[in-house]
């Protein structure tokens, strides 16, 4: 992942007026950190600007972000341009026919509205009809038979409530005024015995890993709406939830080791324990306990800290895991594999042509992102839009077969002999063209669309091992996805305190984010796991977010029956 520019927002005026107090007395701590960023801000766009391989059209995404990707934005296609042939494919699937209402429906798309289906988290509530029920005798004829519809009527009614709910019971209290003893009433018995229940946890957990809502943020809201929650407590209850569920996530990693392909890439975070005068602190106190000294031996020297996306993808069933730390994406992985079974092959890995996301000590397959190379030519096609065209409309045409193997849900088999047919040609085509503009000298080496072809050719059979290997992605956009989940906590929290701290959020976040990519609720999951703590690490395979309501499931019909017999 690339580093944003660090420009600093600061008004001109508010320069003015810092130059106009430097010119009358020294200036104040915050004077002189703002005049820094400044300068630190001014150094790297300059250099930026001094990059022989930096455009303008780059330059400005990096300053204010990019913008859509998309082949039909990126180019501007005529309007007659015939159609791709993946449309004409005499092996794809014609779509069914849609009648007018359906097509009506289509064209609502994006209307805003949902319906009660997507309400699956709400609570169903059956309101019966007030004076007849099925079988009665029709009020308005008097001689037919009403009966129930299978579709009901149906009003939905959303209310407001703060994030973490609270009760407050008043138990009542009697006092003897002769023996003065205290009579005090009942707890209900719905009323747990701790303060802040499992549903607590998950929601605090739920909005600061998986929303991005740092603690402070929720300390605030909690207190405008009557009910504190300071931030301290809130990570008081994620640590020890953190703890309790922990086998689960050990779990997720050894499963996530058998996987057939795996996806990894990282991005830059921040720890402060690993950072500045906090770093300094805790490797003296290190050497002078005697604590760890072989471990200070062999720490690696880099001072950078990287939070890790590793995608498992096996059987339909896809696992989420992040690592937060000095190791870059490659060592990681390598931690993982280290739980894979030794009978199993070499899996399939998928990431960018960075050296550091290859595991050194664990063979893998290796496979380099298509939409890394792509970039490349979308970065240029203002300078070359005719080559640019041709290559993101071949491009095109293979992702638009990929999508029709998927929607046709091709075994890798499959696919890979559709790709194969259809892709094949295609990227041989390009393949020769490419080869062509650089050996004819049709393109400078040095310039722009020179190096992008450089690069394409460079890393070809690992671009194009989906036209090879069986299940072959063709690109880590996935991976990508899954580590926009850390960059929303590294731009609203900023960073962890500690490694422990780190733990507890990669810890989270894994569990969290498998449970979206399974299409599983999240509340709920880590709810049940709060709940059945004492089981988890006996079994913890049991409770992996694909099957813990079988296990759910089991566990009530086996307590029904006993109760039943009794």
């Amino acid at each position: 992942m690339k580093k944003t520019i660090p420009i600093e927002k600061i008004a001109m005026k508010e320069l003015e007026s810092i130059l106009q107090r430097a010119q009358t007395a020294p200036l104040d701590e915050k004077d002189c950190a703002k005049l820094k960023a400044v300068f630190e801000s001014y150094i790297h766009l300059t250099d930026m600007v001094e990059d022989k391989q930096m455009t303008i059209k780059r330059l400005r995404q990096m300053l204010f972000g990019a913008s859509t990707e998309k082949t039909s934005d990126v180019i501007k296609e005529e309007e007659d341009e015939p159609e791709s042939p993946s449309a004409t494919n005499e092996n794809s699937r014609a779509p069914p026919s849609k009648t007018d209402e359906e097509d009506s429906e289509m064209q609502r798309k994006g209307h805003g509205r949902n319906g009660a289906d997507a309400y699956h988290g709400a609570e169903k509530i059956r309101v019966p009809h007030e004076s007849l029920q099925p079988g009665d005798l029709c009020p308005e004829c008097k001689e037919g038979k009403v009966y129930e519809m299978k579709k009901p009527g149906v009003l939905i009614r959303i209310v407001g409530q703060a994030p973490v709910h609270a009760r407050v019971y008043k138990l009542q209290k009697l006092r003897c005024n002769l023996c003065q003893e205290i009579f005090t009433a009942q707890t209900p018995e719905d009323v747990g015995s701790e303060k802040y229940d499992a549903t607590s946890a998950s929601m605090i957990a739920l909005l600061k890993y998986g929303s991005g809502l740092p603690f402070n943020r929720l300390e605030g809201l909690q207190g405008n709406l009557g009910i504190p929650l300071p931030a301290s407590t809130q990570w008081d209850i994620v640590r020890d939830t953190a703890k309790m569920i922990e086998p689960v996530y050990e779990e997720l990693i050894r499963q996530a080791a058998q996987g057939e392909v795996l996806y990894n890439d990282d991005t830059t975070m921040k720890i402060l324990e690993l950072m500045g005068k906090r770093a300094k602190v805790k490797a003296l106190a290190e050497g002078e306990s005697g604590e760890a000294p072989e471990r200070a031996k062999n720490a690696p020297k880099r001072k950078g800290v990287f939070t890790s996306g590793i995608v498992s993808t096996s059987e339909g069933r896809t696992i989420a895991l992040f690592f937060t730390g000095r190791r870059h994406a490659g060592e990681n992985l390598g931690e993982v594999l280290a739980h894979r079974a030794s009978e199993l092959g070499a899996p399939i890995q998928m990431c960018d042509a960075l050296s550091r996301n290859v595991p050194k000590e664990f063979e893998t397959i290796l496979s380099n992102c298509l939409s890394h190379s792509r970039r490349q030519f979308v970065d240029v096609v203002e300078n070359f839009p005719d080559e640019c065209r041709h290559v993101l409309l071949t491009l095109r045409d293979v992702y638009k077969h990929d999508a029709i193997a998927q929607n046709q849900d091709l075994t890798p088999e499959e696919r890979l002999r559709f790709h194969q047919a259809k892709s094949g040609p295609l990227m041989d085509d390009l393949e020769e063209w490419l080869t062509r503009q650089l050996e004819d000298h049709l393109v400078e080496p040095n310039s722009g669309l020179g190096e992008a072809i450089t690069y394409m050719l460079k890393y070809w059979d690992k671009l194009t091992l989906f036209l090879r290997k069986p299940g072959a992605p063709l690109d880590n956009n996935i991976c990508e996805r899954i580590l926009k989940r850390a960059i929303l906590h590294r731009k609203n929290a900023m960073f962890y305190m500690s490694e422990n701290g780190a733990r507890v959020g990669d810890l989270f976040m894994s569990l969290i984010h498998s449970c979206q990519l399974c299409g599983v609720n999240p509340f709920d999951y880590l709810t049940e796991l709060q709940k059945h703590a004492a089981e988890l690490s006996s079994d913890p395979a049991t409770w992996m977010p694909w099957n813990y309501r079988d296990e759910w499931r089991r566990r009530n019909v086996d307590t029904e029956t006993a109760v039943g017999y009794v």
